[in-house]
């Protein structure tokens, strides 16, 4: 007797080797058919009928939701399922299709009058009055995907089913209007674009077309004023903008917005080739909002597809086995095709991401690549849980590994925790120090009150992610000593120079576990208390940290690294208290020179008061680079 998994099976096959039930601009090979096809065949068994939308477990990145278990129910993921099956182009799916539309576009508020026009809720569980807060970008997502129903299959659904797909795209493009985000949101501004663009076109409506064209001059303006995307080189929002840009090209009609939008993909793909290490098949670093630190396989299958192949990881049927894959014919130049090769020697990459006024520091960062390892990190940064503001790479013989900066309190990533670094080649002085009026869990959703937190465990971490199984650490790790470390082809030496919060005791220690390994530097563990920062005079940590290819013994000598005291200052009218100058003299090379302000401060002014000197140039400006 054949079971209901043969069967799914038996009809997938069916499907797969019959070209004729496909469009073929969407399925070109049979490869990247069968690829959607199994990507699709996972999405049906999440099918709720009862709720017409995906069930599946629920998982959050810790904001926007009050919930925190049970089975739940996405809207922006039913509706891609939604486009899928239509895409398919079997009839037998067209229903469910419908039954999902209908569903969710009752679920958005189509008020005018309320706070939250034109937005859905993450959840069916999770009305919008109930979110904390709700996420206005569920307009963009949402408004996306039921903009590729009304292109590709409007005149497939009923009459009255179409009505409702235009006036839910047009409840989400007016509310992205009214909304109005600003350019240096990088992968919203740009989605936010291409809803009012392409409804504005398709709709023929003329407020949505002008705001649209608008907008996405705005952005290439910003852009090329800032130096580069305010979200710098994220694995997860870059390629989100590309996906976009290459949605705005393959829909919009005003040749004005596809030059520029072209010019736009352009860029963006340069931004992600200049950092993409072959040899470890990693995004180099720094990152400014990622959800993991090793690049997740859809991320290279991603390459594999921009590159049309040329840069290959997998088979093709595993490249495009995505459910939304092949209506986004992403493409990379064909002049960056280059950096996707193996390196041959070490190259470094310097870009500023954010260009400030003279009196300001310029968001400037730094890549080093080498054959067998990369190092990455910005010199003004924090530590929110989607930063990856100082990360490394390299290569084990059981796969990639990496390590990074962390900043924990109670376990959790500590978005007031901000990070200051110099770094020339694989080489890096740095600073972990506090904000007074930043979040807690978020850099703004859960902000501190009165600078004032309760914790029961404080500790700055060096952590060590994926293959590294090879890794030894000392049993025993002070502050003020090297800590040698070797895996895969690399060498390694962290030193923690100096640490403090007040006068309470501090230790270092070393753990691992299934995920990876740590060394930490515990500022306090106990029972829970109060910890205020704005009556908090001293805390910090100061560390250097060096990489080298491993060949022997390691190579770099002990670093010389000493304190004095830098003069007060004056910022925004308010003085500045004693700040410690930190300064690595290297034989035969510049010395880094790092001052910050050991007490906690509010970012603007704390940033101002940290200052960074190779030698006698600052390296945070970027007309000296």
């Amino acid at each position: 007797m054949i079971g209901r998994r043969q069967i799914a099976w038996i009809g997938l096959l069916v499907i797969t080797y019959c070209p004729s039930c496909f469009g073929a601009d969407f399925f070109p090979t049979s490869a990247r058919r069968e690829g959607f096809l199994k990507a699709l065949a996972r999405q049906d068994a999440g099918y709720d009928e009862a709720e017409k939308m995906l069930a599946a477990p629920f998982s959050s990145p810790g904001y926007h939701t009050t919930l925190d278990s049970g089975t739940v129910h996405r809207t922006r993921d039913s509706l891609v399922y939604a486009v899928a099956l239509l895409d398919s182009g079997d009839p037998n799916r067209l229903e469910r299709a419908e039954k999902i539309l209908d569903r969710v576009i009752d679920l958005q508020d189509q008020d005018p009058a309320s706070r939250t026009y034109g937005i859905w809720s993450w959840f069916l569980e999770e009305p919008l009055r109930q979110m904390s807060p709700p996420d206005w970008n569920w307009a963009d997502f949402c408004g996306t995907q039921l903009l590729q129903v009304a292109i590709d299959h409007m005149d497939r659904l009923p009459k009255e089913l179409q009505v409702k797909v235009r006036q839910s795209i047009l409840h989400a493009a007016r509310s992205i209007k009214r909304r109005n985000v600003g350019p240096g949101y990088t992968n919203i501004a740009i989605m936010g674009t291409y809803v009012t663009l392409i409804a504005g076109e398709q709709f023929k409506d003329a407020e949505l077309l002008d705001y649209g064209k608008n907008r996405l001059q705005q952005f290439c303006d910003y852009t090329e004023q800032k130096g580069s995307f305010s979200e710098y080189n994220s694995p997860t929002y870059t390629v989100v903008a590309i996906n976009e840009l290459t949605r705005i090209l393959s829909h919009v009609k005003d040749s004005e917005s596809k030059r520029r939008a072209e010019e736009l993909n352009a860029f963006a793909w340069h931004h992600l080739a200049r950092r993409f290490h072959a040899r470890t098949r990693q995004w180099a670093g720094p990152h400014s909002r990622s959800y993991a630190t090793l690049l997740r396989p859809d991320v290279l299958a991603f390459i594999q597809r921009g590159t049309n192949g040329k840069a290959s990881y997998v088979p093709e049927t595993e490249a495009y086995e995505s459910i939304d894959a092949h209506r986004i014919p992403v493409t990379c130049p064909d002049d960056l095709l280059g950096y996707f090769a193996l390196l041959t020697e070490p190259r470094e990459e310097i870009e500023t991401f954010v260009l400030n006024p003279a009196d300001e520091h310029d968001l400037i960062g730094r890549t080093y690549l080498h054959p067998d390892f990369t190092l990455g990190s910005i010199n003004c940064g924090d530590l929110w849980n989607q930063r990856r503001p100082l990360v490394a790479y390299w290569n084990t013989p059981a796969g990639p590994a990496a390590m990074r900066v962390r900043f924990l309190h109670d376990g959790y990533d500590y978005a007031s925790a901000s990070l200051f670094t110099i770094q020339d080649g694989p080489e890096l002085l740095g600073a972990v120090i506090f904000a007074t009026d930043r979040g807690d869990t978020h850099i703004s959703l859960d902000r501190i009150a009165n600078g004032t937190i309760q914790a029961r465990d404080l500790r700055m971490r060096l952590q060590f992610e994926g293959a590294v199984h090879d890794l030894k650490l000392p049993d025993q790790v002070t502050i003020g000593d090297p800590i040698e470390l070797q895996s895969g082809r690399i060498s390694a030496q962290y030193v923690v120079h100096a640490a403090q919060i007040d006068d309470l005791p501090i230790r270092m220690e070393t753990g691992r576990d299934e995920q990876g390994a740590w060394i930490d530097v515990v500022l306090y563990n106990g029972v829970t208390r109060e910890f205020d920062f704005n009556k908090i005079v001293a805390a910090g940590v100061i560390f250097t940290l060096s990489l080298t290819q491993s060949t022997g013994p390691m190579q770099v000598t002990d670093p010389v690294v000493f304190k004095t005291m830098a003069g007060t200052m004056i910022v925004e009218g308010e003085v500045i208290p004693p700040r410690d100058k930190w300064q690595w003299r290297r034989s035969g090379r510049t010395s880094l020179i790092l001052t910050v302000p050991m007490t906690p401060l509010p970012t603007p002014r704390q940033t101002r008061a940290t200052t960074a000197q190779i030698d006698v140039e600052d390296p945070w400006k970027s007309f000296q680079l």
